[in-house]
């Protein structure tokens, strides 16, 4: 067995050398007492070995009196162990108490240290939300719990406010955040209905809880909820408390607000409700779910007539007020919340995906952020009606499905409207910047610009004439030649060949790092066929790029996206992009002066505006796969595509694009000041801002025109383009557009058929053309007529041009076998309306 008698014989011995005073003892013999005592302890702890049998019987006993004792020697030598128990309790008691204050206050500041600043505290909106609005500060869209109708305090009527003041808290004008008399009431009033008929909290304590706390319950978070309705009434006044709590409390239905309850219980304005109406409104608060009068009825109607009666008490409202409106049948006229609301689809899912940029993503998922966009609510209206007409009367007709627009402040890169297809709640894909197509012959405008800016005339001749290189034929779109033509001329016109021979002039990497400064983002690959749009870019970059000749070569970056606020209204993040030169001014003003001519003389005149100056080009893929036109005026840059979805043909033209261009703008330009573009710069001394490096081909094979088709007259990127009845494997450059602007189709339409006895009649077929070409009727009436007239001699090869041929398969796209002239019979009127190939630029 173990001996403690040396451990306590230490212990006695520190003991019996501790000074002692019998005036300080409460009897003289005290010495002698704790002598004695220490020895009866020495003698009953020394344990002497012993056999195991006899150990395992005392064991327990010794070691708990042992415990006891020296237990009782400490205790006794603590100070005050020889005080009065009462006192001694005192003592524990004062020492308790003191200790939980100490640990409350020490939780109290810790609370206090960890509550929102001051500049939190003006938050105005829910965390876990997110608010895009437009230019103009309307709300485009709402997500989480959002308030969609802000009011201001002025706003909102007298009554209403008072009616939730007297519902949710009879004293909020006099008490500093939390209510003591009005929780002792609550209590009492509870315990009397034996029901929840009336809350403690404060109308301070719940904004709080609105805005910064959880909704779970603890002690700890009503804690922080008094502390923080404490803090809030001292940096906020009450008028401002109370103006946040009614925009922001919870009302049911999905409603946020005083405003949106009044919507969506009503279909009415707060400032159009009635007595009753109001109460019910302000009975919502304590349990939307149970007093949602769409729901519940009969409990809203208690709970209003509740509501009325605390008014009446308050001096609020009369007695006869009281009654007539406790009278007033409960008449709900339900809508749904304003914020499931949401204008510009297309344009405000850019802008969610664009967000990212800009902002962090804890910052993001923390909500609570109001995005202020570039939006212009006027102008998104008109590109919505535009693209929507172009698709209800030409594209059913011209079999295409889908449509996009984009408008775009060239000067400062905003983004003013974007549509990007139709029925967003099917086709939630955005084709200005999710769809990558092939540009066609817009992309030629950035071929010239490089061409202009090495120091080239827009004078310059080229030759329209058969070119092979490298195995690469480009072809017209009408399959003929011009022999030489100055570049504004071939632009205008949007030939092909020339296109080439202007790339092969400049070189690749030159029109490559152009069009990238200009603005277009996506990959373009160093082929031949780029002259005539081969690569793949979408609808906003090449809108974007565009702009930049109408800001005399200066490129803004395009953006949607003007400042991201936080929920206390702080600036996160302001659109501060730095515009960059990419062209030169006068190659811009020439480029300029060039496009001009395209709508005024070219493929692009249905995009004419009366008394505005506008530029741009027209572009149409193989078999009008894509039909675009790009236009601007010194404000306002604009594209437009038109197509379908899964790339199939369509019958349209580049035109109908053009003309849904001009279906928009002349609403957007509807008060703008007019302003012109610069004018074309002197030619001559100019100076080269890019270096050429010309492309040698491998093997380039330069033929004569042949005579046929040396006819310019015979050349109209206006001609008609008409449905092919035979389809060759086209290749990618052909698909890239050896076409351009100008297709029509002719329908046929099977007539009923009449029976004539006496003259034997047959049936009769007859036709009209698609009106969304940009000719008139007369001028359709005229080609006919050239037709007839070329039906014989030497004008056969117009005809010859409409009538079916076999395809044949190169690297260009189909092209048509002609017989001459002198062995093709005058067709007949059936033959001549016969629908038959062609392309455009």
């Amino acid at each position: 067995m173990l001996n403690f008698t040396s451990w306590f014989r230490d212990k006695t011995a520190n003991l019996d050398t501790t000074p002692t005073n019998d005036s300080e003892s409460p009897t003289g013999d005290t010495h002698q007492d704790v002598q004695q005592e220490q020895e009866s302890v020495n003698e009953e702890v020394t344990i002497e070995e012993e056999s195991p049998s006899q150990q395992k019987e005392g064991d327990k006993k010794h070691l708990l009196n042992q415990v006891s004792q020296v237990s009782s020697t400490l205790i006794n030598r603590l100070p005050g162990s020889r005080n009065p128990w009462y006192l001694r309790f005192a003592l524990l008691a004062g020492l308790g108490l003191g200790g939980s204050a100490l640990a409350i206050g020490y939780g109290i500041s810790n609370i206090d240290k960890n509550l929102p600043n001051t500049a939190d505290l003006n938050s105005v909106v829910r965390e876990q939300t997110l608010t895009i609005k437009a230019g103009d500060g309307t709300i485009l869209q709402q997500t989480g719990p959002a308030t969609r109708e802000q009011l201001s305090l002025d706003e909102i009527p007298e009554t209403l406010k008072k009616a939730f003041i007297a519902s949710e808290d009879r004293r909020f004008n006099q008490h500093d955040g939390v209510d003591a008399q009005g929780i002792v009431r609550a209590v009492v009033n509870n315990l009397r209905s034996q029901n929840v008929v009336e809350g403690g909290s404060t109308i301070t304590q719940q904004l709080a809880r609105i805005l910064f706390l959880k909704q779970e319950k603890s002690i700890l978070r009503k804690i922080r909820e008094a502390r923080l309705a404490q803090k809030m009434e001292r940096e906020l006044s009450k008028d401002k408390i109370l103006e946040r709590y009614l925009n922001l409390v919870y009302l049911g239905s999905g409603a946020y607000g005083v405003g949106d309850a009044s919507w969506v219980y009503f279909s009415k304005s707060v400032k159009e409700l009635t007595l009753a109406e109001m109460a019910t409104i302000a009975g919502l608060a304590p349990a939307p779910s149970l007093y949602a009068p769409d729901r519940n009825p009969e409990a809203a109607k208690q709970r209003r007539n509740l509501v009325l009666q605390r008014m009446l008490e308050d001096g609020i409202i009369t007695a006869t007020e009281k009654q007539a409106a406790a009278d007033e049948p409960l008449t709900v006229k339900s809508s749904p919340p304003k914020r499931t609301e949401v204008q510009a689809p297309y344009f405000t899912s850019f802008v969610q995906k664009e967000l990212p940029k800009y902002v962090k993503p804890e910052v993001i998922e923390a909500g609570g952020l109001t995005i202020e966009t570039t939006l212009n609510p006027a102008w998104q209206t008109a590109a919505e009606n535009a693209v929507a007409k172009t698709l209800r009367n030409q594209g059913r007709w011209n079999n295409f499905k889908q449509g996009a627009l984009v408008a775009i402040d060239p000067k400062t890169g905003h983004i003013k409207a974007m549509v990007g297809g139709k029925e967003f709640g099917k086709y939630q894909f955005n084709r200005v910047t999710q769809a990558q197509r092939q540009p066609g012959s817009t992309f030629k405008s950035f071929v010239y610009a490089t061409a202009i800016a090495t120091g080239m005339s827009p004078y310059e001749n080229f030759k329209d004439s058969p070119l092979i290189i490298d195995g690469y034929e480009p072809k017209n779109f009408d399959k003929g030649y011009r022999g030489d033509l100055d570049m504004a001329t071939a632009l205008t016109k949007s030939v092909n060949i020339v296109a080439v021979r202007i790339l092969m002039r400049v070189g690749f990497d030159p029109v490559i790092n152009l069009a990238h400064k200009m603005g277009i983002k996506s990959e373009l690959k160093p082929v031949y066929s780029l002259a005539l749009g081969s690569g793949e870019i979408n609808l906003l970059e090449l809108t974007s790029a565009y702009g930049t000749f109408a800001t005399q070569g200066i490129h803004n970056e395009v953006h949607g996206i003007t400042r991201v606020l936080s929920r206390s209204g702080e600036e996160i993040w302001k659109a501060n992009f730095t515009p960059e030169r990419a062209l030169d001014s006068d190659s811009a003003a020439i480029m300029t002066w060039m496009l001009r001519n395209v709508v005024a003389s070219g493929t692009g005149q249905p995009a004419q505006l009366s008394n505005r100056q506008v530029a741009g080009k027209t572009g149409t893929t193989d078999e009008a796969r894509d039909l675009w036109f790009v236009g601007f005026i010194p404000q306002v840059v604009t594209g437009v595509w038109l197509g379908n979805d899964n790339n199939q043909p369509t019958y349209g033209a580049s035109s109908n694009a053009a003309e849904t261009w001009q279906e928009f703008m002349k609403v957007a330009v509807k008060g703008m000041p007019i302003e012109k573009f610069p004018a074309r710069p002197k030619l001559e001394g100019r100076k080269a801002s890019i270096k050429a490096q010309p492309i040698k081909g491998r093997r380039v094979i330069n033929r004569a025109i042949p005579d046929r088709n040396n006819n310019e007259d015979s050349f109209s990127e206006d001609t008609p383009r008409r449905r092919r009845r035979s389809q060759g494997n086209s290749s990618v450059e052909n698909n890239s557009s050896e076409q351009g602007s100008s297709r029509r189709r002719r329908r046929y339409y099977q007539s009923e058929q009449q029976t004539d006895n006496t003259s034997g009649r047959s049936s009769r077929r007859r036709y009209r053309n698609d009106n969304s070409s940009s000719g008139d009727s007369s001028t359709r009436r005229q080609r006919r007529r050239q037709v007839e007239s070329d039906s014989s001699g030497s004008g056969s090869q117009t005809r010859s041009r409409r009538r079916d041929s076999e395809p044949s398969n190169n690297n260009s796209g189909s092209s048509r076998s002609r017989p001459s002239a002198g062995s093709t019979p005058s067709p007949s009127w059936r033959d001549r309306l016969r629908p038959s190939g062609g392309s455009e630029g």
